[in-house]
């Protein structure tokens, strides 16, 4: 028991006690009590200091997808706390839980228009609302006594079974330090665990699964929430029962092995015309762990009407409610083992050799010239064992998800909630700080632009993270939709030329930054690094006329009559 403290001191030891070891954030005058708190705690957890407050959110969201494990937030009032509102947006929108602690002035200033105001008085922002509509759960702590109630319950919602996401709490300068009476180390809430669904609807999915199973077979799409539920095995049980064939979405390229015959590859925008001929032909879908939003379903949404779909999630999924749409909605690792348990082997050995996506590409030969595709095929055949794979935005972050597999125990990340660019540069360091296995960002220069200066933070930790971002000297992406779909005689997203390589060697004296032009170029920068804890960065100028691996994109060239002339490197959707 201790004596006198103050409340951030129980903070700590809150955080310290659920085993909630780093707090990713940047400091400030309203947040400093609590950086103190964290310097002085005996095994506390660790501090990390961003370079923005996004940057901040998207650690902690790295950091959480590729361990499951809950991250604290932490950032100053003012700018501080506004700068963190895209990141948690990303947070809410990818169900990623977080424990958010953010600074407000003295609650004795508020209402007489203190710096940095955001208490709702004389016309102020208000941040309980702003933050209560991006949060799962937020609540001011206006009483120092308060804190032993809510900051449980912050927790509590931040990792509820059905809709985990971020759980902020306000906390002015003056509570932080305030002195509580002696205390006993604060218990978490329970966490609400949905309740397994009714055996008759278990029933009909069985009975729907097994007529599917005697006509033209089964198709399961997996979503992240398979990763988040550390379900693999038991979706791989179910698969092994229906004997059925596995779509991921994007950002869930890890949660089935892409080496089994049955792997399908990525669905949606970002995947190949091969999964969405093989889904169309299913005689029955599962949706596994995903809602099935655009990014994984484009071009699916009709053509499921007409087809049994059992939806194993507790969130409903984007599709229109009808007698032939099942809903599993127990936590989804359970509901997939009892699934296949009571499907048994309901499906003839499957077609494996029809099943499988087309072999991919050989790694290119060391002397060829480098485009996105080649790029990321050279960086495929280069990833250490158990590496992470984060994707940024745009055209580099297709080009990631279309072309880069993700080695054996290693996860596969991409911010496909809100799709931020520059996402990529903290959430790979989260996931390095998260498991010390090399991680692999892929971004492209407008995303590093915005938020590639956290390569300062990989550098002061000596991360093992490979930044490589390619160049193209434009918004690529919006580059390309000026070209497809409008006059294509204007440009305001290509750029004058920027030496990123160069620049970033001489800014961090001591990293190994360089720039490639060739495949076995980037393949011997890439293995120089992949065996030692150092961080790395290699850029590789590209063309922005290059068209990245996006279905609508390719689509629209054909109908055009662009066809593969608009980009020789990209591979038939």
């Amino acid at each position: 028991m201790r004596n006198s403290l103050r409340v951030v001191d129980f903070i700590v030891d809150f955080l310290r006690d659920k085993e909630l070891s780093h707090v990713f954030g940047v400091g400030g005058a309203n947040i400093e009590d609590l950086y103190d708190a964290i310097h002085h705690a005996e095994s506390g957890p660790l501090g990390v200091l961003a370079k923005h407050e996004f940057s901040a959110v998207t650690m902690a969201d790295g950091y959480h997808r590729a361990s499951q494990r809950v991250p604290v937030i932490a950032a100053t009032s003012g700018a501080g706390a506004m700068n963190l509102v895209p990141g948690i947006a990303e947070l809410r929108a990818s169900y990623v839980p977080a424990l958010v602690l953010i600074g407000q002035p003295p609650a004795s200033l508020d209402g007489h228009g203190s710096f940095q105001e955001t208490s709702g008085l004389a016309g102020s922002i208000d941040a309980v609302r702003l933050f209560g509509e991006l949060a799962v759960y937020c609540a001011r702590v206006d009483e120092p006594e308060s804190i032993a109630r809510l900051l449980p319950a912050a927790l509590a919602a931040a990792m509820d079974a059905a809709t985990p996401g971020p759980a902020v709490l306000l906390l002015p300068k003056d509570v932080q330090q305030a002195v509580l009476a002696p205390w006993e180390p604060p218990r978490a809430s329970r966490t609400y665990a949905p309740p397994l669904s009714p055996d008759g609807e278990r029933a009909r999915a069985v009975d729907l699964l097994r007529s599917a199973c005697e006509r033209q077979g089964v198709v399961v799409v997996a979503g992240e929430a398979v990763a988040r539920a550390d379900a693999r095995r038991q979706l791989a049980w179910l698969v092994d029962a229906l004997g059925a064939r596995v779509a991921v979405a994007p950002d869930a390229k890890d949660v089935f092995d892409r080496r089994s015959p049955l792997h399908l590859g990525v669905v949606g925008a970002i995947g190949s015309g091969h999964v969405q001929e093989v889904l169309e032909q299913a005689s029955a879908v599962v949706l596994a762990g995903t809602r099935l939003p655009q990014m994984a379903g484009a071009g699916l949404h009709d053509h499921l009407k007409g087809v049994p779909v059992i939806c194993v999630d507790p969130r409903h999924p984007f599709l229109e409610p009808r007698e032939e749409l099942v809903r599993l909605t127990g936590p989804v690792g359970v509901e997939l083992a009892l699934l296949a348990k009571e499907v048994g082997h309901a499906a003839p050995e499957p077609d494996r050799a029809a099943a499988a996506e087309p072999a991919p590409p050989a790694e290119p030969a060391p002397s060829t010239p480098l485009d996105m595709r080649t790029a990321a095929l050279t960086v495929a055949a280069h990833l250490p064992g158990g590496a992470n794979v984060v994707a940024d935005a745009g055209n580099a972050g297709a080009t990631a998800i279309h072309h880069v597999p993700v080695p054996e125990g290693g996860r596969f990340i991409a911010a496909l909630g809100m799709g931020g660019m520059g996402h990529s540069f903290g959430a790979g360091i989260g996931a390095a700080f998260a498991t010390g296995r090399r991680t692999v960002v892929l971004a492209g220069d407008g995303a590093f632009f915005m938020h590639g200066m956290e390569v300062h933070t990989a550098v002061e930790h000596q991360l093992p993270v490979t930044f490589v971002i390619l160049n193209n000297n434009a918004h690529g992406m919006c580059a390309t939709r000026e070209q497809l779909f409008y006059s294509g005689d204007y440009s305001y997203n290509l750029f004058r030329p920027a030496r990123i390589g160069d620049g970033v060697a001489a800014l961090f004296p001591g990293l190994d930054a360089v720039t490639v032009t060739t495949a076995g170029e980037l393949g011997a920068a890439l293995d120089r690094t992949s065996s030692t804890g150092a961080p790395l960065l290699v850029c590789v100028d590209v063309d922005a006329a290059e068209m990245p691996p996006f279905r609508p994109f390719l689509q629209h060239a054909m109908a055009v009559g662009l066809g593969r002339s608009v980009n020789q490197g990209v591979t038939s959707p």
